[in-house]
C-alpha cells in the first residue's frame, strides 16, 4: 500500500514527448520520496511547475515547547478550543517531538490560497466535518472518520461544506505515514489478516485541471518557515498522472478489530506506523469471551514509548472524569492503567462502544503553551483510592 493509480490522460512511456492540441509539449514532473528509491508518481502539466514570479517569507514555522516538569500523567481538554481560521492556519499544536507533532484544529474557513509542507508528510483525522480536498492529484471527499493521508510535497486545498462543527488531529511527520509492515506481504498487499483491506482505501476520483494564466497564491513550509509563493498560473494543472505516491483516505469505521478470548495489546489496534512511532483506532468490539477474562486493559510499563489518546466518542470504561474530545499523555518511565474500581466495573461487560485515536512514541513527547493553558493537573492524582 498505496497501489499504482492513473487519472487523466498520460503518455504511452515515460519521459517522452506528450504534447498538447497546439503542439507545444506538457511539463513533465516526477514526485517522489526517499531520493528515487521511494515510491512516486509523474505530473503532466500544462504550464511549467518551476514559474514564480515573487516569493516572500511569512515567519517562522517552528514549535515552541515548555520545560516538561515533574513526570506525571496528564490529560488535556480540547473540547472548548475555538473555532477559527482554515485547515492549515487553524491548527493548534498541542504535542510534539523531532519525530512527529500532535495538533488540533476547528477550522471555519475555507482556504483562499493552495498549500504545500516541503518538510512533512500529514495525516488528518477528521472527527466532524465534510469537505473536499483539492490537489493536483485529483479530488478527494471526506468526512467524519476519515483518515486523509497527505503525502510530502502535495499542492493542495482544503473546502468544508459547512463552516461550523469541523473538527480534526493533524499529525505531521518527516516520515511517510505508512501500513503495518506485519499486515503486508513482500509485494506490499494488505494480508488476510490485516483489520482492514485495499477495499476500503479511497483515492482521487475525478481530475480538476485549471489552465487559468494570473497570478495564485502557494503556501509552502520548508527548513522551520512558511513560505508565500505567487504562481503565474493555477497550481492544479495536471492533465494526467500516475503512479503511486497521491492522497488517499481510509475511515476509521471500516477498521476491523481484533479480539481474543483474554485482553488483547494495543497492537492489535495499530493503523500506521512511522519513524519511531505508531497511530492506533481503537473501535467499537466484542470484550474478551475467556470465562474468567478481565475486559478493562492491565497496568502496564512501556518505559521506552509515550501514550497519547485521543477519546472521540463513546464510554471509555477504564477511565474516570475523562469526557470526549479530551486528550490523555501517559509517558514513559512510570506504570498507567485503569481507575479505581473500573477493572471490577468492567467484568462480564460484553462489548464497548468506544472510538479513539492513540499515538505510542518511542522518544518523549514535549508540550506546547497551547496544551498547558487545557491542561486539568488534578488528573495525575485521579488513581488516589477514596
Amino acid at each position: 500500500m498505496p497501489f499504482y493509480h492513473q487519472l487523466g490522460t498520460v503518455p504511452h512511456k515515460r519521459h517522452t514527448q506528450f504534447r498538447k492540441p497546439d503542439g507545444t509539449l506538457y511539463r513533465e514532473q516526477v514526485i517522489g520520496t526517499k531520493g528515487f528509491s521511494g515510491i512516486q508518481s509523474i505530473l503532466y502539466h500544462a504550464y511549467q511547475p518551476t514559474e514564480i514570479l515573487r516569493v516572500e517569507s511569512l515567519g517562522s514555522a517552528r514549535v515552541d515547547y515548555v520545560d516538561d516538569g515533574a513526570l506525571r500523567h496528564r490529560l488535556f481538554r480540547t473540547r472548548d478550543i475555538p473555532q477559527g481560521g482554515d485547515a492549515v492556519s487553524g491548527r493548534t499544536v498541542l504535542l510534539g517531538n523531532a519525530n512527529v507533532t500532535m495538533a488540533l484544529a476547528r477550522p471555519n474557513q475555507n482556504m483562499t490560497y493552495h498549500y504545500r509542507n516541503g518538510e512533512a508528510h500529514e495525516l488528518y483525522w477528521i472527527h466532524s466535518g465534510e469537505g473536499t480536498l483539492h490537489s493536483q492529484y485529483g479530488a478527494l471527499d471526506f468526512g467524519p472518520g476519515d483518515y486523509i493521508n497527505i503525502p510530502i510535497s502535495t499542492t493542495w486545498r482544503m473546502e468544508f461544506k459547512n463552516a461550523d462543527n469541523n473538527r480534526m488531529l493533524v499529525f505531521e511527520s518527516a516520515h511517510d505515514f505508512e501500513f503495518p509492515k506485519r499486515y503486508r506481504n513482500e509485494y506490499g498487499q494488505l494480508l488476510e489478516n490485516s483489520p482492514f483491506c485495499e477495499r476500503d482505501m479511497r483515492v482521487p476520483n475525478r481530475l480538476e485541471t485549471h489552465e487559468e494564466r494570473g497570478e495564485f497564491e502557494v503556501r509552502v513550509k520548508a527548513r522551520g518557515e512558511f513560505h508565500r509563493h505567487i504562481l503565474a498560473h493555477h497550481p492544479l494543472d495536471v492533465v494526467g498522472w500516475d503512479g503511486y505516491l497521491y492522497p488517499y483516505a481510509f475511515n476509521i469505521y471500516d477498521f476491523e478489530p481484533i479480539t481474543g478470548r483474554v485482553h488483547q495489546p494495543p497492537p492489535v489496534h495499530q493503523t500506521w506506523e512511522g519513524w519511531d512511532f505508531v497511530i492506533c483506532s481503537f473501535m467499537p468490539r466484542l470484550f474478551d469471551y475467556h470465562p474468567l477474562a478481565i475486559p478493562a486493559p492491565y497496568n502496564h510499563a512501556n518505559v521506552n514509548s509515550d501514550e497519547v489518546l485521543y477519546y472521540a466518542e463513546g464510554n471509555f470504561m477504564s477511565r474516570k472524569g475523562v469526557e470526549q474530545m479530551d486528550i490523555s499523555l501517559h509517558p514513559g518511565g512510570l506504570p498507567h492503567g485503569p481507575h479505581p474500581g473500573t477493572i471490577e466495573a468492567s467484568i462480564g461487560k460484553k462489548a464497548t462502544e468506544e472510538v479513539a485515536v492513540m499515538i505510542d512514541t518511542f522518544h518523549p513527547l514535549h508540550v506546547t503553551p497551547a496544551a498547558l493553558e487545557i491542561e486539568d493537573e488534578r488528573y495525575a492524582y485521579s488513581w488516589v483510592e477514596g
